[in-house]
């Protein structure tokens, strides 16, 4: 598959610890001349960042203080100490004056008694006066230096800190036009709290720098653990129209606890988490977490570079679906490592697929109505501790699956829902912008800035965390503008198609495929949309994968159905076939399957204990049999009786009864014949790799086919027996003379099977049948399925 690419971009990010003289010119020589201008920092303002010392300065220690500066308004001042100025950097800081060498400091310290600034060059202390609101001031005759503001209170508490307000902002010109574009490919690396230096005038400071974008609020302020969670001296800046503000705070670092307060433009305070958190707290918590800059040694280069030089789509597909929660209780990342490794390798999957792993609030959504879309769960560890698990299952050979929802999120207060008191990350019309289905909102695909928060998502998760794949859920719900809706608005043609969430998918497709090579975008869509994974520049959607949802409804309602009826409804096992090669296809039973009342796959299976058993290994035969890639759902392979229920383990007590365990080890013996004939998975999406031998047995219910390789000795026969009567003397073409040795028997006694069989395999006979000169007269257990495959 080769998706159509986008344009190349400028490398985005200007380096938090480079000199900003140095950043400026970079900024003015390569940003485009409509790139927003920072609000707050006007041109003199920049030199405030150049580590020029005065030419004259007067001794250290001397009080050079002048008047107060401007006069400010009664009311900006008020805004300053309520904080809810808008762009209080124009305000505050430090600010150069007429006079060569003047400069003007302000901060805001209410109920201090005196306040001082001490210049960390000179070290000459300038002692402020106050002006009004708990706003000081003074001028001095130092030039622009790093300082530190000493306040003393009321029985003599010293207050020492740095001051916010002397920087000069930490989010470059470049990434806020990227992101004006919608275009900012690693938004993450910008937006959101990152530990960092900053430069001051003389020198870099530890601290964190916080972004969001709050285009409509009236102002913006951070809190958190490291201020008592009272923001009003922490007010962010403004910078441009686009609604982007911003604050960097020295001196606090990773694993503080924070939210935004957000004021709407009807004076209203709301606090939010941070919808760029890369770390959040446990829930119910709803904190965002000050993540530290990740440690992490990945080891998994081997892996990675084999990834990058092949086409995945083309190699053997077995994934085994799980909720990481619920498949053993209590395992945190780090622990699962080891138990899900050596149970990988013990069922001989190609691959595992998490269901949603970032932050969600509510358990039992199982991780679909995500509220941090670039944290990992903290349920389960740290992000370290996901990067470790992704590594390891790598260094033994697995690729990595994860579940990811960018087509709803759910309406927590505190989260993206109303972001700036009106809608933002979500479409304005109800019609368009809610989920009624879910009780969600939808993203506001047509938004750029909305659109890069989601596209830059899937890249994070590929270039953060290395995952070898993404499935999209629900696809379906945000191509149709009137999917699961009784009121709908038309798209401009009057059409029922989402023309802005096309396009986001395009661009996520391709933008992933094109920057991360050997990856995969998997579709859960369960409509017959054209071209989903056919490649954009073809008008497709550019997924690599799709869901084949009408093979699993038709070929479980057929499963379901007692044996004695099943030859009256033999269309819905061969039906697939008919459009088995329009789209590049998995074949999936997944988690959907077996919750709300439908039962595990062990209960729809027809008949007493054995049978159903044996229908399952059956079903299972047959579904590795069919051509596309194949996903199961964890304890599916040692046939769960129960519900799958999110809140408790698996029943792996079965596996004490030895017909259970005998299921298991057949999933194992079909991932282990999967891996070894190329005929299973090297023609998936090639109408040539599947010759009919004979389909039309609907009076037996039975089929017959040959999976065929790159060469004919790589041919499979496949025979199913969906009745529950044994097929004696059963012939069947087949395209070469020889001995067909039986590879595959889901009726051994070693599953828990009768042992009905042909020992071991059979010769050929000039008799011809079903087009073919040579066929074999074989026996095919009850509810069975036997493989042959020509010996040399």
């Amino acid at each position: 598959m080769s998706p159509n690419t986008t344009p190349e971009l400028p490398e985005q990010g200007t380096p938090a610890t480079a000199n900003p003289a140095e950043a400026e010119l970079v900024t003015r020589a390569e940003a485009p001349a409509s790139a927003p201008r920072h609000a707050g920092a006007p041109e003199t303002a920049r030199e405030v960042t150049a580590p020029d010392a005065p030419t004259e300065a007067p001794e250290a220690g001397a009080e050079d203080v002048t008047a107060p500066g401007p006069e400010f308004s009664d009311a900006e001042l008020a805004a300053l100490e309520q904080g809810e100025h808008g762009d209080p950097h124009t305000v505050l800081g430090q600010h150069p004056g007429a006079a060569p060498n003047e400069v003007t400091i302000r901060v805001r310290r209410p109920f201090a008694e005196t306040v001082t600034a001490v210049l960390r060059t000179s070290g000459a202390r300038i002692e402020l006066e106050h002006l009004s609101h708990g706003i000081w001031t003074g001028t001095h005759s130092y030039g622009l230096d790093d300082y530190t503001i000493e306040a003393r209170y009321e029985g003599g508490h010293l207050d020492v800190r740095d001051d916010p307000y002397r920087f000069t902002p930490s989010i470059g010109e470049i990434d806020l036009f990227l992101f004006g574009e919608g275009r900012h490919e690693r938004l993450w690396h910008v937006m959101g709290a990152h530990v960092r230096e900053h430069w001051g005038t003389n020198g870099a400071v530890l601290g964190t720098s916080f972004t969001v974008w709050a285009p409509r609020a009236s102002a913006v302020r951070v809190i958190g653990s490291f201020n008592g969670w009272d923001g009003r001296g922490h007010m962010m800046r403004r910078l441009g129209d686009l609604g982007v503000w911003e604050l960097f705070v020295p001196g606090v670092t990773e694993h503080e606890t924070y939210k935004f307060q957000i004021r709407h433009r009807d004076g209203f305070w709301v606090e939010k988490a941070d919808p760029m958190a890369r770390h959040t707290e446990c829930p119910p918590q709803t904190a965002s977490v000050i993540p530290a800059p990740s440690s992490y040694e990945w080891q998994d280069s081997a892996w990675m570079t084999e990834r990058a030089a092949n086409d995945p789509h083309t190699k053997p597909i077995s994934v085994y679906e799980l909720h990481l929660m619920s498949w053993r209780d209590g395992l945190s990342y780090v622990d699962a490592a080891d138990q899900l490794i050596a149970y990988l390798d013990e069922m001989q999957f190609t691959h595992v697929e998490f269901m949603p792993l970032a932050e969600h609030p509510f358990g039992g959504s199982w991780g679909y109505q995500v509220t941090g879309y670039y944290a990992p769960t903290s349920r389960l560890g740290s992000p370290d501790e996901l990067r470790y698990l992704i590594d390891r299952l790598h260094q033994a050979g697995y690729g990595v699956i994860m579940d990811w929802v960018p087509g709803h999120f759910p309406k927590d207060e505190w989260a993206l829902g109303r972001f700036d008191g009106e809608p933002l990350y979500e479409h304005p019309d109800p019609r368009r912008g809610e989920q009624p289905d879910w009780g969600t909102y939808v993203f506001n695909f047509g938004s750029p800035q909305v659109r890069n928060f989601l596209v830059a998502n899937a890249l994070f998760w590929f270039e953060e965390f290395h995952i070898d794949a993404l499935r999209v859920d629900a696809v379906a719900s945000m191509l149709y503008l009137d999917y699961s809706r009784d009121e709908w608005l038309p798209n401009e043609f009057g059409g029922r198609e989402n023309l802005e969430a096309i396009s986001f998918l395009q661009e996520t497709n391709a933008t992933a495929y094109r920057l991360h090579p050997g990856i995969m975008m998997i579709a859960e869509e369960s409509t017959s949309w054209p071209g989903v994974t056919k490649p954009t520049d073809w008008d497709g959607l550019g997924f690599g994968l799709k869901w084949n949802m009408g093979w699993m409804n038709d070929a479980l309602r057929y499963v379901e159905r007692d044996p004695i009826y099943r030859s009256y409804h033999h269309g819905e096992l061969t039906f697939s076939y008919v459009y088995a090669w329009s789209e590049q296809y998995m074949l999936p039973i997944s988690h959907d399957e077996v919750v709300h009342g439908k039962g595990s796959l062990f209960t729809k299976m027809p008949g007493d204990h054995w049978q159903k058993l044996a229908g399952l290994r059956l079903f299972l035969a047959y579904q590795w049999g069919h051509p596309g890639k194949q996903l199961l759902f964890m304890g599916q392979e040692f046939g769960q009786i129960a519900e799958w229920n999110q809140s408790r383990g698996l029943d792996w007590w079965l596996l004490d009864q030895a017909s259970h365990r005998g299921l298991q080890q057949f999933v194992r013996h079909l991932n282990e014949r999967y891996r070894a004939f190329p005929a299973l998975w090297e023609r998936d999406f090639d109408p040539d790799g599947l010759r009919w031998i004979n389909g039309g047995d609907s009076q037996n219910s039975a089929l017959a086919f040959i999976r065929r390789g790159s060469k004919p000795e790589d041919d499979i026969v496949m025979v199913f027996n969906f009745s529950n009567q044994i097929l004696s003397s059963y012939r069947i073409g087949v395209p070469e003379a020889g001995f067909w040795g039986e590879v595959m028997n889901s009726d051994a006694t070693e599953f828990g099977g009768s042992g009905v069989g042909n020992l071991g395999g059979v010769h050929s006979s000039n008799e011809g049948a079903h087009g073919f000169e040579h066929s074999i007269e074989i026996t095919v257990p009850p509810l069975g399925a036997v493989w042959f495959r020509r010996s040399a």
